[in-house]
């Protein structure tokens, strides 16, 4: 299927929130049941969440590496059916009791061990479609694989607290690991090789059935992460491989201490020198795992908030210039410019907006944003332009129901604007704005074409907590409202 950016509509579902009776959304059968209700509902997108393995916090945005994929998303059924588990591995552990939350404790406690049943049962390495993986993912799979296998050693805590050799990627010391972690490296490759297969399986089909892939990437990366810990000098990072400074962004009026986000900031002079190599490795695995891949956080990409290392929150950050169209320029060479979507969200400045426009990437509208009163709200159906995505929120929103439950001001402007009687009928009213707009794509996140409250929330930004957790129910996405978004999408062109 020749991937162009075509008038359509899609919804947003991260996999972790398919429906699955073992605690969190997998590539499973369930993935496969969506895609046919997406084509059933006349969709033409499917916009996931980042798909990297997460740590502390199950953050998505947080993750253990740019190009691997996440353990959880393992299918179990489809391990059962090569023959590497029995339904007794799988049903013997607890994957908790709520169909509508993932209970991450018990998936981090039960996980990992049915993989390794799974493992030492398989005969992985004598196959040669698996040593055709690990040759072509070298460049990243054997560092990860030994990143990993060096948490499970120091007891899960952070590189930066590892014997003073292998936290320093010393040559000799990566050489004794890799012998002493053998059997534990070989484990994370397999696990690797099973997400990518499974993987690779749900997007073909999802293709053949005319359904794009929308992937999501986070600008920045997390500390602990086996491409910072293996690249440091492309970090802006001291000599005791500490960051010197870190990223978020300014107060706003949103918050008065701005936000906090403590990844580590590339060194991107360093990167220019390279040729941007690291990022065009990057986005050329995003060319093959996607349709389309959008860039979290596209302003950092233009200038940088840079916060110093130790700060308590964002105030004393400075504006940085960054890249700009040279990485914009590196990344072409390995995935094309209309297969790009801007997340460009935020104070945006005309430096921004033209250099989104001059690469011809869509940038983000979130309709949720556009009841303060002005008419000329760049989040109003009336002002968007053709070269956009629009939604009805985004994960970091709160629900369409669950934010105008308590705006009354915004809910009147909201219900005469989109024609909507009530709070209750603003879901659908959206749905139908963003279809009827002239935005290339219209998206909606799952909780608001069900008209979920807010306890379906996917996550509240700047919070460690219960974020990440929200599942769709395997009967709550019905034949009625798929057919519902299929005469929607044919009226209005879609």
């Amino acid at each position: 299927m020749e991937t162009c950016r075509t008038r359509g509509a899609g919804v947003l579902l991260p996999v972790s929130a398919l429906p699955s009776p073992y605690g969190i959304g997998t590539l499973g059968n369930a993935a496969y049941r969506f895609i046919d209700q997406l084509h059933a509902a006349g969709q033409t997108y499917w916009q996931v969440l980042p798909i990297g393995p997460t740590g502390f916090g199950n953050s998505p945005y947080q993750s253990y590496s740019a190009f691997a994929g996440n353990p959880y998303f393992i299918d179990l059924d489809r391990l059962e059916e090569q023959g590497l588990l029995t339904q007794s591995d799988i049903l013997k552990f607890d994957w908790g009791e709520n169909p509508s939350c993932i209970s991450y404790d018990k998936i981090a406690e039960h996980r990992l061990q049915l993989l390794q049943i799974a493992y030492e049962n398989s005969n992985h390495l004598y196959r040669s479609d698996y040593m055709e993986f690990c040759k072509k993912q070298e460049h990243w799979l054997d560092d990860y694989a030994l990143f990993m296998a060096c948490k499970d050693h120091f007891g899960q805590c952070e590189w930066l607290k590892w014997n003073p050799d292998i936290k320093a990627c010393d040559s000799s010391a990566l050489m004794n690991y890799r012998i002493l972690l053998k059997e534990k490296i070989q484990f994370w490759k397999f696990c690797q090789y099973q997400f990518y297969q499974q993987w690779n399986d749900v997007k073909t089909y999802a293709n053949e059935k005319g359904i794009y892939i929308i992937g999501d990437i986070p600008i920045y990366l997390a500390l602990d992460s086996s491409d910072v810990w293996t690249h440091p000098e492309l970090f802006l990072l001291d000599n005791e491989k500490q960051p010197k400074a870190v990223a978020g962004v300014p107060p706003d009026a949103f918050s008065d201490t701005g936000q906090l986000w403590g990844n580590p900031l590339y060194d991107w002079e360093r990167m220019e020198q390279t040729g941007f190599q690291w990022w065009k490795l990057r986005m050329a695995c995003c060319s093959e795992l996607y349709d389309f891949t959008r860039i979290d956080h596209f302003i950092g990409i233009v200038r940088y908030y840079q916060i110093p290392a130790g700060e308590e929150n964002a105030i004393r950050g400075q504006w940085q210039q960054g890249p700009g169209a040279k990485l914009l320029h590196a990344i072409h060479e390995v995935i094309e410019p209309h297969r790009m979507i801007a997340e460009d969200l935020g104070v945006l400045t005309d430096e921004v907006t033209s250099l989104r426009k001059q690469m011809g990437y869509p940038g983000m509208k979130v309709l949720q944003f556009g009841f303060d009163g002005n008419p000329q709200n760049e989040h109003l159906p009336h002002n968007y332009e053709k070269d956009a995505v629009a939604y009805s929120g985004t994960h970091d929103n709160e629900t369409v129901l669950g934010f105008f439950s308590v705006r009354e001001e915004e809910c009147k402007r909201a219900c005469f604007y989109c024609n909507a009687t009530d709070l209750e009928e603003l879901p659908n009213a959206f749905m139908r704005m963003l279809y009827g707009s002239v935005a290339d794509i219209a998206m909606l996140q799952m909780q608001d074409i069900l008209s979920l409250p807010n306890t379906a929330r996917m996550n509240f930004p700047s919070t460690i907590g219960d974020n990440w957790q929200w599942r769709l129910e395997s009967e709550q996405f019905t034949d009625n409202i798929a057919e519902h978004m299929r005469q929607l999408a044919h009226i209005y062109g879609r």
